[in-house]
């Protein structure tokens, strides 16, 4: 039996794995569930799969959520704020730990469970994406194990030399293929996308995701942070990791070798397929994904990415060639300017621009510490809001000079 921790329990990866948890009962066991505040949904997975713990982020939902469990005699136990994160990824119960909130939130709980020696599946980009080289050096202190269930990265690997995954030339590794959709404007123009409100924006052609990532994939910064993870999970150099537009989204991602072999993983686009392999590996389990139809695909079509109108990729390969804090503050700035957009404070344009502006204001520095990113994060945060509120008020660039 696996006890397993879901942080970010109650977004779609969450509840995703909890599905092939519930199809599994004798193999895996839920002892701890977290969100931030949503206490509704948290209820209900807490009565349906009894965790010993349930930790909120925000007090006032840890309290709401006690007084419910309470009227309901549960006997999960409620505690609140990132210490008890922390604190129920590295407990000696716990065997795997999925790392599934959103933003910067998840990285001190995922570095946690790495130094605790724990499983991680990995679904949280910004760990690697703020911490890569922090991170990879605790996983293998902590002797973790490591497996990434971004779609497009566990394709990779399940396709790369199972004894290479860090050493690509002696794998015989030409380089790996992230396939992205093209997101939901992808066949629009740029004078379309410059008027997208968050309403198109949230529509993606072919997966159900959450509204952050939604976005992230729609300005192809999704894809973007897949790079600076990928370089990180696979030692793999800028150079050596290609983005092809893929709109099917059936190959999840391929890797090639020197001989001229391409080895690509497809599916249906399902996350429960990922999760699945994550939570079983070695092995294999149902996921409850359905079998693929290759009669009913008719086409896979391929095209490159155009990072003229979608900008943001470019930014991302240009913060990791860049190195140190870049990608923090890369980072950073899309948190904040992807919020902005969906308050629809900013244009869908702004959200590149803003990167831009904060990777240009900042001066890249060398990662020291967890402190020091975290440090780094809230300054990007705090010059990015403001850019917002200047951005407002028309009177960008004098208000922020200062920050």
């Amino acid at each position: 039996m696996q006890n397993v921790t879901i942080l970010g329990s109650t977004g779609t990866i969450g509840e995703q794995t909890l599905d092939v948890i519930a199809r599994h009962p004798e193999r895996y066991q839920v002892f701890a569930l977290t969100a931030n505040t949503n206490v509704s949904v948290m209820l209900h997975q807490c009565l349906t799969f009894k965790p010993q713990y349930a930790v909120m982020l925000d007090p006032v939902a840890a309290r709401m959520l006690t007084s419910d469990l309470k009227r309901q005699n549960s006997k999960t136990l409620v505690l609140s704020g990132i210490e008890n994160l922390e604190q129920v990824c590295s407990d000696p119960d716990v065997d795997s730990v999925m790392a599934a909130i959103v933003g910067a939130a998840g990285l001190k709980p995922a570095m946690a469970a790495a130094k605790a020696g724990k499983r991680i599946l990995l679904a949280n980009k910004e760990t690697l994406v703020m911490a890569g080289s922090l991170f990879m050096e605790a996983v293998k202190e902590g002797g973790a194990t490591l497996l990434p269930i971004d779609s497009e990265h566990n394709a990779i690997f399940q396709v790369m030399p199972p004894h290479h995954l860090s050493e690509l030339q002696e794998g015989g590794v030409r380089k790996i293929i992230l396939t992205a959709s093209g997101g939901p404007f992808r066949t629009h123009t740029q004078a379309q996308i410059e008027q997208a409100t968050p309403a198109n924006a949230l529509k993606h052609p072919n997966w159900v995701m959450g509204a952050k990532i939604t976005i992230d994939s729609a300005t192809l910064m999704n894809k973007g942070l897949e790079v600076i993870e990928a370089h990180w999970l696979f030692n793999a150099k800028p150079e050596q990791i290609e983005v092809v537009v893929h709109p099917q989204s059936v190959i999840h991602s391929m890797v090639e070798y020197i001989d001229g072999s391409v080895l690509a993983q497809l599916g249906n686009p399902d996350m429960r397929t990922p999760i699945a392999y994550g939570l079983a590996y070695p092995n294999r389990i149902d996921s409850g994904v359905k079998s693929l139809d290759f009669l009913s695909i008719a086409k896979l079509a391929f095209e490159a990415p155009d990072t003229k109108r979608f900008p943001c990729l470019q930014l991302a390969y240009d913060a990791l060639n860049a190195g140190g804090t870049a990608s923090t503050i890369l980072n950073a700035a899309n948190e904040i300017a992807v919020a902005a957009f969906l308050k629809e404070q900013i244009g869908f344009k702004g959200i590149s621009d803003l990167i831009a502006e904060a990777l240009n204001h900042f001066s890249v520095e060398a990662v020291s510490s967890i402190e020091h990113l975290v440090e780094v994060d809230a300054m990007a945060r705090q010059y990015a809001s403001k850019w917002i509120a200047a951005f407002d008020e028309q009177t960008f660039p004098e208000k922020v000079r200062t920050c």
